[in-house]
C-alpha cells in the first residue's frame, strides 16, 4: 500500500512539474488528446484546469472562436503574471484539429465551450460556462473562474490607445473649428445638431451597446449542425452584437417615422409633399414597430402582446388627431 501511495505522488509530482514547465512558457497550455487523458483526466490530480475547446483553424471560420481565444489568453496572462499564480490552477486549449477524439469522448458539437475539470471528482453542471448568457470577455471568466476554484484573478488589459488618439483626434477638429471660424461660432449653437448627436447617443444606448461593452457577447451564433447563422438570441437574458446593430435600426426607423410625422403637422410646405411625409412617416413607424415587437416576441415568449398593440393604436390615434387639429390637410 505505501509503495502504491509513493508511487501514485510520484506521477502527481511528474504531471504538476510538467504542467508548471509549460505554464512558464505559455499561460495557456495547448493540449492534444493524448496530453488531455494523462494530465485532465487520469487520476492522481491536486489541481484544477480551465480548458477551452475551440476550433481556431482559418477553414473553420470560427470568428467567435478567435474572439474568445483573445480573451481567453488575457485571463491566462494575468493569471500568469500575478501573485494569483499557483500550481494549484492550469489553463489549458484543445483545438478541434488537434485533439478531435476529446470533443467525441465528451460529446461535444460546438465551440467555444469552456469547462472547468475540478481537483476532485467530475465537472458538475456549474463547471461549464455559460457563454450565451454571460459572454466571453476575460472578467467575466475570472468571475466564473473564482467561483469555481477559488482563484481570484485581476484581469489586466494590455493598454489600448485607440480611446486616447480619438479622443485627442476629436478635440484637434473641435479645436481647428474654433481657430478657423472663431469669429462666427453660430454653429455651436445649432440646435439641429446637438439634437441629432444626443438622438444617436440615446439610440445606441437603447439598442443595447453598454450591455455588449460590459459582458463582451459573439456577434452571432452559428450552428455547427446545420450551418445557420442566428443574429437574435433566444433568452431574454443575452444578446448579440448583430442584435444590438438590429434594434438600433428599427428604433433609428420608427424615429425618423416620427420626425416625418412632426414636419408633416408643422412644416409650411404645399399639401402634397406635406401628405407624403404623412404617409411615409406613418409605414416608417408601422413597419419597423412592427419589427421590433417580432423581435421582442422571439426573445419573451408569453407576453400579453395584445396590451401592446391596443396601446400602439391609441398612439397613432392621438397622432392622427394632432394632424386634424392642425387642419393642414
Amino acid at each position: 500500500l505505501a509503495s502504491i501511495v509513493l508511487l501514485s505522488l510520484m506521477v502527481l509530482s511528474e504531471k504538476v512539474n510538467q504542467l508548471m514547465e509549460w505554464a512558464s512558457k505559455r499561460s495557456v497550455i495547448r493540449m492534444n488528446g493524448d496530453k488531455f487523458r494523462r494530465l485532465v483526466k487520469a487520476p492522481p490530480r491536486n489541481y484544477s484546469v480551465i480548458v477551452m475547446f475551440t476550433a481556431l483553424q482559418p477553414h473553420r471560420q470560427c470568428v467567435v472562436c478567435k474572439q474568445a481565444d483573445e480573451e481567453y489568453q488575457i485571463l491566462a496572462n494575468s493569471w500568469r503574471y500575478s501573485s494569483a499564480f499557483t500550481n494549484k490552477i492550469f489553463f489549458a486549449m484543445v483545438d478541434f484539429d488537434e485533439g478531435s477524439d476529446v470533443f467525441q469522448m465528451l460529446n461535444m458539437n460546438s465551440a467555444p465551450t469552456f469547462i472547468n475539470f475540478p481537483a476532485k471528482g467530475k465537472p458538475k453542471r456549474g463547471d461549464t460556462y455559460e457563454l450565451q448568457v454571460r459572454g466571453f470577455a476575460a472578467e467575466q471568466l475570472a468571475r466564473w473562474v473564482a467561483d469555481r476554484t477559488d482563484v481570484n484573478i485581476r484581469v489586466i488589459r494590455p493598454p489600448n490607445y485607440a480611446g486616447p488618439l480619438m479622443l485627442g483626434l476629436l478635440l484637434a477638429v473641435i479645436g481647428g473649428l474654433v481657430y478657423l471660424r472663431g469669429s462666427n461660432l453660430d454653429f455651436l449653437y445649432n440646435k439641429t445638431g446637438w439634437a441629432f448627436a444626443a438622438l444617436c447617443f440615446v439610440l445606441a444606448m437603447t439598442s443595447g451597446q453598454m450591455w455588449n461593452h460590459i459582458r463582451g457577447p459573439p456577434y452571432a451564433h452559428k450552428n455547427p449542425h446545420t450551418g445557420q447563422v442566428n443574429y437574435i438570441h433566444g433568452s431574454s437574458q443575452a444578446q448579440f452584437v448583430a442584435e444590438t446593430h438590429i434594434v438600433l435600426l428599427f428604433n433609428g426607423g420608427v424615429t425618423l417615422g416620427m420626425v416625418l410625422l412632426h414636419e408633416a403637422a408643422t412644416s409650411d410646405m404645399d399639401v402634397g409633399k406635406r401628405k407624403i411625409m404623412c404617409i411615409a412617416g406613418i409605414g416608417l413607424v408601422v413597419l419597423f414597430f412592427s419589427w421590433l415587437l417580432s423581435v421582442f416576441r422571439s426573445k419573451y415568449h408569453g407576453y400579453p402582446y395584445r396590451y401592446v398593440f391596443f396601446c400602439s393604436f391609441i398612439v397613432f390615434l392621438c397622432i392622427a388627431i394632432q394632424l386634424h387639429q392642425y387642419r393642414r390637410f
